[in-house]
């Protein structure tokens, strides 16, 4: 078995903490991707798509094992983007108030030897308090969600705004399934423990 690299496709320091969690040496590439989705193109047929792109876009001189992982904000059905201001968190926080909403975070581990890419997707729902303007422009102004899905760190403050959450693991709303991440190295012969 050869003696693998482990990549991770991502420039998200939060998708690299995530990883450092497992106690294993990795190094980053920034993946060269086009995320644009496609048209009628489902949350899970994207973010399928956008991990998968994302590991097998990062080229490597070695043996390598590539984790991509891309996610979205899922509000009535609709995808929904990073609101890149103040103004539009807001106005996405307001949207998510009382609601319950879906985020899909796709993963993909690509194996460079074998040329095979394994892709999962798992599924985490976040049921927001019932939340007035006033409190969501606080949270705004003090943590500046601008470039988070969803318009919140789960990680920080975030977790203020949630009356429960809902899925398998944690770290997935934060955008890196680490649960499905250790079965799909193991299946690689690389252990965690």
């Amino acid at each position: 078995m050869p003696n693998y690299q482990l990549v991770l496709a991502s420039t998200s320091p939060y998708r690299k903490q995530l990883l450092n969690k497992l106690s294993l040496s990795f190094i980053t590439c920034s993946p060269d991707f086009d995320e644009t989705p496609l048209e009628d193109e489902t949350p899970l047929q994207l973010v399928k798509r956008l991990a998968k792109g994302k590991a097998e876009s990062c080229k490597t001189e070695s043996a390598s094992l590539v984790i991509g992982s891309d996610q979205v904000c899922v509000i009535d059905g609709r995808i929904v983007g990073k609101p890149l201001s103040r103004e539009n968190a807001i106005k996405q926080l307001m949207q998510q108030s009382g609601q319950s909403i879906q985020f899909y975070t796709g993963l993909a581990l690509h194996n460079t030897i074998s040329g095979e890419t394994e892709v999962k997707v798992d599924t985490f729902t976040v049921h927001f308090r019932q939340l007035t303007e006033k409190q969501i422009a606080r949270y705004v102004d003090l943590e500046e969600p601008y470039y988070c899905a969803g318009s919140f760190k789960s990680e920080g403050l975030g977790i203020a705004l949630f009356d429960k959450l809902e899925g398998k693991d944690p770290n997935t709303l934060v955008g890196l399934p680490l649960i499905d991440l250790i079965d799909m190295l193991q299946e690689q012969g690389i252990s965690v423990l």
